[in-house]
């Protein structure tokens, strides 16, 4: 496959992608979370009106330093809807070490990023810890507008900083026994608590897991960036997992090792409840969660007033060109 191509019919403009105000929460899951069971709920997407100083705390949280030089890669400059909002997709977001709300960027601040490294280790040749200066400079940068399908279904338009999962695969060498790779996320109990929300005997760290072949695919994406700037925390930062074809949740954050296996890891939310949430989870409009279809989404774009979009949904969140013979 050429890396470089003509977009496909469904990408449009980069005018038209999500902005980064809007990537808010699972209300319902929690509830039922922390109270009768265990599950999720397509939640009701609802705005409130912030006030200045409130913006203003939170502008602070993503107004970071720019990446530079920063080249778009042109396979994926367009989209075929507004990039979200910045200000929406950066109060908008799940990050349940740290609440179970949607507004969790301020208590996302909490995240201690200085002198971050992530280990790499298990099935290579040439297992190696990187800190986030060797992360820039052994890897080419780029930005990619990528769609987001979340599995409660909302959706964005977003435009990630980083480098391809497989260029760290090809720096340390996996070896033929490794058939999937398991990626942890940062987990501190006396940091990452959220307020009012208990996460004594849930299955932490975080983990997420993909077969080599996924993450050897083109489109598998680590970000350290988004809108052209250093990725918030409320984000993952430092670094984490974008897998545009997958439900949001594959997506792990703020991650700190990466494993190389031979046999499939468990992970979080397969763990907690599998019949709900597969390991493999690529977004299927014609596969209904137990609780809500998946048929169609509700797109958070650029409207202040949250009079979003309803979408129809496209199975494998429209890359279907890019993954559809992995599952062959």
């Amino acid at each position: 496959m050429t890396f470089f191509k003509n977009p496909p019919s469904w990408q449009l403009s980069e005018a038209a992608a999500t902005s980064e105000t809007l990537y808010r929460d699972r209300r319902r899951f929690l509830k039922s979370f922390i109270g009768a069971g265990i599950g999720a709920a397509a939640t009701t997407l609802l705005g409130c009106q912030k006030s200045q100083a409130q913006i203003s705390d939170l502008e602070a949280t993503y107004k970071l330093p720019e990446i530079q030089p920063l080249p778009t890669n042109p396979a994926f400059a367009r989209v075929d809807r507004p990039i979200t909002n910045q200000e929406l997709a950066s109060s908008y977001n799940n990050f349940y070490e740290f609440g179970g709300t949607k507004s969790i960027w301020r208590s996302a601040q909490n995240l201690p990023t200085e002198n971050w490294q992530v280990e790499v280790t298990g099935l290579v040749k040439n297992p190696r810890t990187y800190d986030l200066d060797s992360l820039k400079k052994d890897f080419s940068i780029e930005e990619r507008i990528y769609r987001f399908r979340c599995v409660e279904a909302w959706s964005m338009a977003l435009p990630w900083v980083g480098f391809p999962m497989k260029d760290l695969m090809a720096a340390v060498e996996p070896k033929s026994e490794a058939k999937f790779v398991r990626f942890t996320s940062f987990y501190d109990a006396k940091i990452t608590t959220g307020p009012g929300f208990h996460l004594g005997s849930l299955p932490w760290p975080y983990q997420e897991g993909l077969r080599i072949e996924e993450m050897a695919n083109e489109l598998a994406f680590f970000a350290i960036g988004i809108y052209g700037r250093e990725l918030p925390k409320q984000h993952g930062a430092p670094i984490r997992m974008v897998l545009p074809w997958k439900y949001g949740f594959k997506g792990g954050k703020s991650i700190v090792k990466i494993e190389f296996l031979d046999s499939q890891p468990a992970t979080y939310w397969n763990t907690l409840i599998p019949h709900e949430y597969g390991f493999i989870a690529n977004v299927d409009p014609s596969k209904p969660h137990p609780r809500w279809s998946q048929a169609r989404e509700k797109f958070i774009g650029d409207t202040p007033n949250f009079d979003w979009e309803i979408r129809e949904t496209l199975p494998y969140n429209g890359y279907g060109e890019y993954v559809a013979d992995l599952y062959g």
